[in-house]
């Protein structure tokens, strides 16, 4: 009897142990089941509509051009005077992504006549985007260097981040069937081709190849990873490839596809490894001197990272930082990961010597005084704006206070003759007291006799103070 219930029991928990394990399978059956849904585009990729869609965008001419045009006009001004809403305007109406996603998507197809159009098509765009913009700064009064414009002079990791997501939503949502309008507009918005190749033309109307250079390098980088990301959403989808009756001619595209392909990836990959460090270096860098270059009387007047020299260079005025300390934050720098080769350089306005007080007295201060009067500027024209603000609040308040309008008319319908009439308040003192007399400015018709003037001054003064409620009040005419 014990023996049987033992065995009971075992087979009890055997069949707890397999019915859980049942529901463990069938609740990751379904939990897979479930993303699967939720993440895979296949059922509702129209591909054949979509390479379609595609090739028709690449076309460059007619109505495309002349809206490029005016968007490269608009993403100018916007440039011109720093505003991002301008800009973004302009990215809205913008035609630049046809040429770029044929690149990706004839290469992932190997359909050369598409990649042979897209070619032209996006040398055309350039080029007439680059003379736009150009002739635009040419002959604008404004050249001054403006943040927007200065942001689009060297790419950094955000913008190859930027370019990769903008690239995939982009594609991804022509893939869908029935195209989602909204998004692509978002990813014109978020790849922003067209302020690079408005600061390329920037450049050369000032004579600043860096500035134009490095615009180009980074509207290449964009251009280069929205057709990378084109290729691989391609190329995950299964795009139908192009089939050529001649079969070595079909080998040789094809060979010429992956060698095309090959060539974007692998530079690719190293650029973004490249930026990668590059922004994890300054991060790192900028981290260590806020959290660590602190002396109670020295403040930091500024500090540069500089990647390619492995250092750091910071500047110092106040209190002179003893060299104990210095040499303290030097080792503290050798411990810190990803900084342990770099070197740091302390400047303080104490030390006098050499290149270092040429620096602080030249080029240095001529930056933090430009700096200082801009912040300055900016403040005083919003204070300035402030007060207007609130003068004309004032007198609106004061307006209704008294209600101007309705005064203003009874006083014409009473005296024809008066033709101007005028409401304020008065300050006056005696250096005893100060006093507010309200205070009314009339002008009367040059026809009208001054003695009835004088007649209707008076009158008009008692109605005045018993319409406004006024205990002294003073006419002027």
């Amino acid at each position: 009897m014990e023996i049987s219930e033992e065995n009971l029991k075992e087979e009890k928990i055997a069949a707890e142990e397999k019915e859980f394990d049942q529901v463990k399978q069938t609740a990751w059956q379904g939990l897979k089941l479930f993303f699967k849904e939720l993440l895979d585009i296949r059922d509702e990729t129209d591909r054949e509509a979509t390479i379609e869609d595609v090739k028709n965008d690449i076309s460059f001419k007619g109505h495309n051009v002349w809206i490029l045009i005016f968007s490269i006009f608009v993403a100018s001004v916007g440039l011109n005077v720093s505003s991002t809403a301008v800009v973004i305007g302009a990215m809205l109406i913008s035609p630049l992504m046809g040429p770029i996603v044929g690149l990706g998507l004839s290469v992932a197809i190997n359909d050369v006549d598409t990649l042979r159009k897209s070619l032209i098509n996006l040398g055309v765009m350039v080029a007439l985007s680059v003379i736009t913009a150009y002739l635009y700064f040419l002959i604008s009064p404004l050249t001054k260097e403006t943040p927007e414009l200065l942001a689009r002079t060297s790419p950094n990791i955000l913008d190859v981040l930027i370019a990769i997501f903008g690239g995939l939503a982009l594609i991804v949502a022509k893939t869908k069937k029935g195209t989602l309008p909204s998004v692509i507009l978002g990813v014109a918005i978020a790849t922003a081709l067209m302020p690079p190749l408005c600061t390329v033309g920037y450049g050369l109307a000032i004579g600043n190849w860096a500035y134009a250079g490095g615009a180009m390098y980074l509207f290449s980088i964009n251009a280069v990873f929205i057709a990378l990301s084109t290729f691989i959403i391609s190329k995950i989808l299964r795009f139908p490839m192009v089939q050529y009756v001649n079969s070595k001619r079909r080998k040789r595209i094809a060979q010429i596809a992956s060698i095309l392909a090959i060539v974007v990836i692998v530079p690719s990959v190293i650029l973004f490894l490249n930026l990668l460090k590059v922004q994890v270096f300054e991060s790192k860098a900028k981290s260590f001197i806020e959290n660590t270059i602190k002396y109670k009387g020295a403040v930091i007047l500024k500090s540069k990272e500089d990647y390619d020299t492995n250092s750091l260079d910071v500047y110092l005025i106040g209190r002179l930082v003893p060299q104990e300390t210095i040499d303290t934050w030097k080792d503290e720098l050798k411990e810190t990961d990803g900084l342990k080769e770099s070197e740091l350089h302390i400047f303080q306005t104490a030390d006098q010597s050499g290149s270092l007080a040429e620096e602080l007295s030249g080029k240095l201060k001529f930056d933090i005084l430009d700096e200082l009067y801009e912040k300055n500027q900016q403040l005083l024209n919003d204070k300035d704006a402030k007060i207007q603000f609130l003068e004309n609040e004032i007198t609106q308040m004061k307006k209704d206070e008294i209600r101007f309008d309705e005064i203003s008319n009874e006083v014409k319908m009473n005296y024809n003759e008066i033709e101007k009439i005028s409401y304020y308040n008065k300050v006056s003192t005696n250096f005893k007291s100060t006093d507010t007399i309200p205070v009314v400015d009339i002008e009367w018709s040059e026809k009208y006799p001054k003695k009835e003037q004088i007649k209707d001054k008076v009158k008009l003064e008692k109605w005045l103070m018993f319409k406004l409620k006024l205990d002294t009040l003073q006419i002027i005419d």
